[in-house]
């Protein structure tokens, strides 16, 4: 044994010169003292979008690296690399990794730009980054032509946005001034793909003066167009326009992970709804619907959203759906990418590159910064220091671009052991198998050997030396405990290491859980017990059909008896998912051990599976199921539960025939369903032990058509044009449309005729439908009724209800108008009534030549009055007013007359020249100077005061045709007096003074004092002063 020892030296000395020639040349790089690293991209350029006004006249373009030793930088423009001594580069300058472009030129400037960063370990190149100049120019100058509108109808204000870069503009509209934007409304809608502003009805408050207000993200600046005016033409009775999609999405690509927006709005008169749905499945989870539903919002997009989407609007004339495709794509995204890697040279090693998306992405790799030949895969198959470098792989399709940066360095070195040794003591159980490993860092790869304290150690039945250098020996004993030393030598060099075996005693069960059945609720205990190596920790683990059984998390159900040292263990409260087969593992650092039992718990019994439907009715459907798991447990019956868009997603107890169906079956009938509904069904299984979870609900299935069977109701009607006969009702629910094609049936003939005519109204949620024909006398009585129908035919009739015919219009104008002008801005108009059936009086009123019948908004007058009060009309004008009698069929001839209103008042208050105390001392005077008229105002007739005291709500008003007066002494306080001019146009602006004791000389005095200021006062006035 001691020459064998002897020998290893020698062996080791003739293998090493062996490879000495193959690896002499080993690069600095490339040894075992190397300690530098390749460029790592810290930070890349980004495309840049410059703003052509920006004030700041650079655009920087960044690029940093960590590496060791510091590398250097390169830039390139459109794949040529900018030489910064060139003059004609005097643009572009360094700044540590940084490109500077100063004083951007849209000439030269624009276009792609990458970086390179460089050092003794090799090359990377930093993704692609584009430069482009923002603007966003200023709205034409043209005037922008008005758009007139009657009330009641759709209108489109176009805002044809200028010329800009890029397309990422938002829309607002301004009403009449900034910054008064109008709000989205389901009235009102403003696309963001067009700018455009749609107005689903017009009504008279949308009169003004629109301006399209657009913003550019990217260069923070917004322009304003010029001003669109919108008359809405007045309508005494606006029509009614069935929905009318004006703003339709287009064809859709989305990428996955975004968030788009498809946008839908209809014009029509009522305000259409909008109802979105997805044509060939749900919409998605993650929706929202805004903009009163003018926007779907779909959130972080995925692939299973893909699909034709549809928007429906709706109102009672009518319906207009538009559907379009959103389609579903991805940029690349890794699957797999590479990473850095230091290898030992002469190995093989394979570099893969793997990336998902849509359309499949293309890959190519760069070494260096030099493009290299590869699909997925470089593959090396006897690496030499030439393969050493930065690696670059890049997925690449039309959404986008990927890098994946990576060095690999060939290693070439002596066995060592510095950074792993052999483990220092190795523990084995008698009789079991061990693995001593060997792992000494090396290349290439070196050849092993083991010895046994000075035994050397070979192959046999006990002993494997592995490839990797590990050694196993398979059932130890005692007898093989010892010290153990791995050889590891290479043309490089030699190395060594010794760790020492222990051996222990074996873990054995020694009393091992039991099988047990129990019923939902009730608690068992499963034990476990072992004997081990007195030298080792013991623990115990329990585990459920192989899933380790959680204490703490579990602790609700599982508990251990004895701590953490001991085997047992308490299931409390047990339930379904309890069941199953545990397994006890005794375990110590050496070895373990396993025995197991199996645990039967009793309960109600699982879902039924596989609901299926056939034999689809008007009125009913067979379910067939199959058994769910009984839990040991026999079934004694089932239970069906149905839903239709009717319970709100609840589940409702089925009709079944037979009425109770028994455990041992597995299909029933549901009856007495609705035609023509929609329902999903679901059974449920009981035992004795109780009621189960449902099963899955079944598929959608939609019963058959049926003849209605409910007529309208509250049928009725009257009223309308000349002319006409309309018959009104209460529609029919859907849920009792029975079938497709609904509609209703109007029957309706004179009270003294026996032919009833019919008509068809195809529309399910129409109310009303209003015949016209010359023939009809007004205010004539009708028997009318109404039933529905559909496919399978037609329903019973409503109970017949009397309806009249429409009067005619009034055919007389109102008698002699008397208008008389109350002030500058009201006047009063006076008519002799009409005598025929109307309902009221419509006025209007504009000032002549000045505006037009549509300016100011009608006034409407009950029938019972012959007179009203017109307000807010401007002073000293000439206005033209009309009166017309009106009824349910339409306006009656006009009476027209016209009125001046008066001139206004002044609109300079007086000016108070004292406040004085009378010699009374219960009194004071005030005084103010007269107010002259402008040639423009009405001449003051005299003065308005009011005088109010302190702590007093109201006051007194007083006039005077003077420029003074009178007014009594308040006990305390201070009064407030305000004076103004009156005029047959109205009061004038007022003059406010609150008069004080010492404005009044000592007004707050007490009564004896107040004689001596009397008689002051009687002095200087006989005095003249």
């Amino acid at each position: 044994m001691q020459l064998l020892v002897l020998l290893l030296p020698a062996f080791t000395l003739t293998l090493a010169s062996s490879f000495s020639s193959l690896y002499s040349e080993v690069p600095y790089i490339f040894g075992d003292e190397a300690a530098g690293y390749g460029p790592v991209f810290e930070e890349q350029p980004a495309d840049t979008i410059y703003p052509e006004e920006s004030p700041e006249a650079k655009i920087i373009l960044s690029c940093r690296v960590r590496a060791s030793p510091p590398a250097t930088y390169r830039w390139r423009f459109e794949k040529v690399e900018i030489d910064f001594k060139k003059s004609a580069n005097n643009h572009y300058r360094l700044e540590g990794g940084n490109l500077v472009i100063s004083n951007p030129d849209k000439s030269k400037h624009v276009g792609n730009y990458t970086c390179e960063a460089t050092n003794d370990y090799g090359t990377v190149v930093s993704m692609k980054a584009s430069v482009q100049f923002g603007f966003l120019d200023m709205f034409s100058t043209e005037e922008r032509e008005a758009v007139h509108v009657k009330e009641g109808q759709g209108a489109v204000l176009l805002c044809a946005p200028p010329p800009h870069y890029p397309d990422d503009l938002s829309y607002r509209w301004m009403l009449n001034e900034f910054p008064i934007f109008i709000p989205p409304t389901d009235r009102q809608f403003v696309s963001q793909t067009t700018g455009n502003l749609y107005i689903s009805k017009v009504v008279a408050a949308d009169s003004g003066n629109y301006s399209c207000f657009v913003s550019s993200r990217s260069i923070a600046k917004s322009v304003f167009s010029k001003f669109i005016p919108l008359v809405p033409l007045s309508e005494r009775f606006p029509r009614k326009y069935r929905a009318d999609i004006n703003v339709m999405f287009p064809e859709t690509n989305a990428l996955v992970g975004q968030n788009i927006t498809l946008e839908c709005f209809a014009l029509g008169n009522p305000i259409p709804k909008i109802r979105w749905n997805k044509v060939d499945g749900e919409l998605p989870p993650a929706h929202e619907i805004s903009m009163a539903g003018g926007q779907l919002h779909l959130m972080n997009v995925q692939y299973e959203d893909e699909g034709t989407y549809e928007c429906e609007a709706i109102n009672i004339k009518g319906k207009h759906k538009h559907k379009a495709k959103v389609n579903v794509e991805a940029a690349p995204e890794w699957v797999e990418h590479i990473v850095s890697a230091e290898r030992d040279i002469g190995s093989s090693y394979t570099m893969s590159c793997e990336a998902s998306g849509k359309p499949k992405p293309h890959i190519r790799w760069m070494k260096n910064g030099h493009p290299q030949y590869g699909m997925h895969q470089l593959k090396f198959s006897e690496l030499t220091f030439k393969d050493s470098g930065m690696y670059q792989c890049i997925a690449e399709n039309r959404h986008g671009v990927l890098h994946a940066n990576a060095e690999l360095r060939v290693f070439a070195g002596g066995p060592t052991f510095e950074h792993n040794p052999l483990k220092r003591k190795t523990l084995a159980a008698k009789n079991s198998r061990v693995v001593i490993e060997c792992k000494p860092r090396a290349a290439p790869k070196p050849t092993f050997s083991w010895s046994k304290g000075t035994e050397l150690l070979s192959n046999s039945s006990r002993i494997l030396i592995w490839d990797d250098g590990s050694l196993e020996i398979i059932n130890v004993t005692k007898a093989d405990e010892g010290s153990y030393t791995c050889f590891a030598e290479n043309g490089r060099g030699t190395g060594n290491s010794t760790g020492f075996l222990s051996i222990t005693d074996a873990t054995k069960i020694t009393l091992a859980p039991a099988n047990a059945d129990v019923t939902v609720g009730e608690a068992v205990r499963m034990q476990c017990a072992a004997s081990h190596d007195s030298t080792l920790d013991i623990t115990f683990i329990w585990s459920l059909d192989g899933r380790a059984i959680d204490f703490d998390r579990d602790r609700e159900h599982y508990e251990r008896v004895d701590g953490d040292s001991g085997g047992e263990m308490l299931i409390k409260s047990t339930q379904l998912n309890h069941a199953g087969r545990y397994t006890c593992t005794a375990q110590t650092p050496v070895d373990n051990v396993t025995a197991s039992a199996d645990l039967v718990v009793r309960g109600p019994p699982g879902p039924p599976g596989g609901v299926r439907l056939d034999e689809v009715r008007d009125r009913s459907v067979r379910l067939t199921w199959s058994q769910g798991k009984d839990n040991h447990s026999p079934i004694s019956k089932y239970t069906v539960q149905y839903r239709d868009m009717r319970s709100g997603g609840q589940w409702k107890e089925a009709v079944t025939s037979p009425p109770h169906v028994e455990g041992n079956t597995d299909t029933a009938s549901v009856v007495d369903l609705i035609p023509y509904t929609e329902y999903e069904f679901r059974v449920i299984a009981t035992n004795t032990l109780g009621t189960g979870d449902p099963s899955d609900p079944s598929q959608k299935v939609t019963t058959l058509e049926s003849v209605p069977v409910v007529a309208p109701s509250d049928v009725g009607g009257g009223g309308g044009s000349s002319r006409e006969l309309t018959i009104t009702w209460t529609p029919v629910q859907p849920e009792y449309y029975y079938g497709k094609n609904f509609g209703y049936i109007v029957a309706f003939k004179r009270e003294d005729s026996m032919e009833w005519l019919k008509v068809t109204v195809a529309d399910p949620q129409a109310r009303r439908y209003v015949h016209k024909d010359s023939t009809i006398p007004p205010f004539t009585k009708f028997d009318v009724k109404v039933k529905a129908f559909n496919n399978e035919g037609e329903g019973p009739f409503s109970i017949p209800a009397s309806v009249y015919s429409a009067v005619d219009v009034p055919s007389v104008t109102p008698g002699v108008i008397d208008s008389r002008a109350l002030s500058a801005t009201e006047a009063i108009l006076f008519w002799a009534p009409v005598m025929q059936s109307i309902e009221g009086y419509q006025l209007k009123y504009w000032r002549k030549e000045v505006e037009n019948e549509s300016t100011n908004p009608p006034i409407m007058v009950s029938s019972m009055d012959n007179h009203t009060r017109v307000e807010r009309l401007r002073p000293n004008s000439l206005y033209v007013v009309e009166v017309r009698a009106y009824n349910s069929a339409g306006l009656g001839p006009p009476k027209r007359a016209e009125l001046v209103t008066r001139k206004p008042p002044p609109s300079r208050p007086p000016k108070i020249v004292s406040t004085k105390l009378n010699p009374s001392g219960t009194s004071f005077n005030i005084a103010w100077e007269h107010l002259a008229s402008l040639a423009n105002e009405s001449k003051v007739e005299g003065y308005k005061i009011l005088y109010r005291q302190d702590s007093h709500a109201t006051g007194i008003l007083y006039s005077t045709p003077k420029q003074h007066i009178d007014l009594p002494m308040p006990k305390d306080g201070e009064p407030l007096v305000e004076v103004r001019a009156y005029t047959e146009g109205g009061d004038g602006a007022v003059a406010q003074v609150r008069v004080s004791g010492s404005q009044l000389g000592g007004a707050g005095m007490t009564a004896p004092s107040l004689g001596l200021a009397m008689l002051l006062l009687v002095a200087l006035s006989c005095a003249g002063l």
